[in-house]
Parts: C-alpha cells; sequence; structure tokens
C-alpha cells in the first residue's frame, strides 16, 4: 500500500522554484546595475540595458509565481514559499518603474526646467560635462509646456541684499551635498552664478543644475534656478521638485540669516549706545 507524502513532503513545483530563482536573479542585477550607474564603471546606455533586463526576470518571476499558483492548488505540490518570494520581489522591483511610467503619461516629456524661461542661467563649466547639443535651452516650445505642467515654477525674490541670498544658496547647495563646479559671488554690474551636478535618489543620474543670484532695487535680491537631465527626454517631474524644495529651502534659510543679521545689528546698535559718554545728568554729550 503506498503512503501517501506527509504535510511538507510534497515535491516542489517547478515553476515556483524558477519564479524564486528569477526574482532573486532580477533583485542581483538591479543591484549591480544600480552600482554601476552611481560608480560610473559604464556608459548610461549598458547600464540602463542592465536594469531593464532584471525588470524582465522579475516580470518573468510574476508570471511563474501565478503559475505555480494554479499548479499548486490543483496538483497539492509544495514551494509556495518560493512562489511568493518571487511574486513579493517581482512586483517590488517593478513598483518604482511602474509608477514613472504612470507619471510619463501625466506629465509633459521635457527635460530642462528653468524659473525664467525667456533668460535661463547659463551652463558655462557645466556645458563642458553634458553631451552635445544640451547645453542651451530647448526653446519656446518647452517653455510653453512648463508653463502648463508647472505654473508654480518661478523666481524667488527675496529682501536681503544679493550676496547675503547667495552666500544662502551657495550653503544649501552643499548640504544637498551636490557637486560644486563653479561659483561666482556677485558683484556690481555682475549676477553671482553657481553651477552644480546633483544625483537621483536611487538610479544616482547627473542632473545639472544653475542658480543665478541678481540684485533687485537695494536691499533686495531674485534668484533663478535652471535644472536640466543630462540624458533622456522625460524627467517625469523631478527637475520641476528640485526647483521647487531648493527655492523653499533657500527662502526659509534667507529668512533666518536675515533675522540674525537684525538681531546682530540691534546688538551693535545697542553695545555703542553704552560706549557713548554721559553727562552728570546722564544726557549723551552731543
Amino acid at each position: 500500500m503506498a503512503r501517501r507524502p506527509a504535510f511538507g513532503d510534497e515535491p516542489n513545483s517547478r515553476l515556483a522554484t524558477w519564479s524564486g530563482r528569477f526574482a532573486l536573479f532580477a533583485l542581483a542585477v538591479a543591484i549591480l546595475s544600480i552600482v554601476i550607474l552611481r560608480s560610473g564603471l559604464l556608459e548610461i546606455v549598458p547600464a540602463l540595458a542592465t536594469f531593464g533586463a532584471s525588470l524582465v526576470f522579475a516580470a518573468l518571476a510574476i508570471l511563474f509565481a501565478f503559475g505555480s499558483f494554479v499548479v499548486i492548488w490543483r496538483q497539492g505540490l509544495g514551494g509556495l514559499g518560493y512562489a511568493f518570494l518571487g511574486l513579493f520581489l517581482g512586483l517590488a522591483l517593478l513598483a518604482y518603474p511602474s509608477y514613472l511610467a504612470y507619471r510619463a503619461t501625466k506629465l509633459p516629456a521635457i527635460f530642462d526646467i528653468t524659473t525664467d524661461t525667456s533668460n535661463p542661467p547659463r551652463f558655462d563649466v557645466l556645458a563642458r560635462l553634458r553631451p552635445r547639443g544640451r547645453s542651451d535651452y530647448p526653446g519656446q516650445a518647452t517653455a510653453e509646456l512648463q508653463r502648463k505642467a508647472y505654473p508654480d515654477v518661478a523666481p524667488l525674490q527675496l529682501t536681503v541684499p544679493a550676496k547675503l541670498a547667495y552666500d544662502t544658496a551657495l550653503a544649501v547647495a552643499t548640504k544637498r551635498k551636490w557637486l560644486l563646479v563653479d561659483t561666482r559671488a556677485p558683484a556690481p554690474g555682475r549676477a553671482g552664478a553657481i553651477e552644480a551636478v546633483a544625483r537621483t535618489p536611487i538610479m544616482g543620474f547627473r542632473d545639472d543644475v544653475a542658480i543665478r543670484v541678481s540684485a533687485q532695487g537695494g536691499d533686495g535680491s531674485r534668484i533663478d534656478v535652471r535644472s536640466a537631465s543630462r540624458y533622456g527626454f522625460h524627467d517625469f517631474g523631478g527637475n520641476a521638485s528640485r526647483i521647487r524644495a531648493l527655492l523653499e529651502e533657500i527662502d526659509e534659510a534667507a529668512s533666518v540669516a536675515e533675522k540674525r543679521a537684525e538681531q546682530q545689528s540691534e546688538r551693535d546698535e545697542k553695545k555703542a549706545e553704552k560706549k557713548r559718554p554721559t553727562d552728570k545728568k546722564g544726557d549723551k554729550k552731543r
């Protein structure tokens, strides 16, 4: 009489086993591609091809997982853990690219965003690092698409001198750990300029940022920013988000710096007041 297999002794579904293997391999390939991109070991095209291969294996892992669920249910085979592993890792690897694909359907295919579309900050030093033909602003068509998609991307007007605004912007860029490639403080008749390289959070793509600080009136200043992807024709809203976050942080830091300057000025006035000689009646000598 044949003995019925005990629980846990059932042979594993081959589909489930391969689902888990595909998922683990996809994870390893994805990590490898990210390391390659962030370290610059290879050009962006082969690195992206490697990442694309990981997504193919992730999709296969999901497909095999669903197939294994059917086989396990019908034939009573084991391997459910492998199937869930393949399903979980596959979905996790495809989640972010799927999110970007969704954003691509909602946002225009542009890669160069600026607060001043009529006179955007220039890439001078950064022009040597960007691919040929991607240093100049794309033009009016891009400006129109930007105005419709990101109407809130606008210059930052500050009530602090240009030098203080420049120092604040430089401190914020440094705090964000951007690679500073050129810094020029504002001078009479010349705007201040900061050129830096930012990295995207996960893949580490290099995006180029130019900040222009112009004097406005007596003690005011204006900050314009340009952020452009170095590769690709769709930034999925990343450059606009970077500009918004940067200007908000500069605005907050400038307000704090302005208050500190006012407080220091008040303390200096009080010290000077105390140092002035007084007569016997307590009136200050003129």
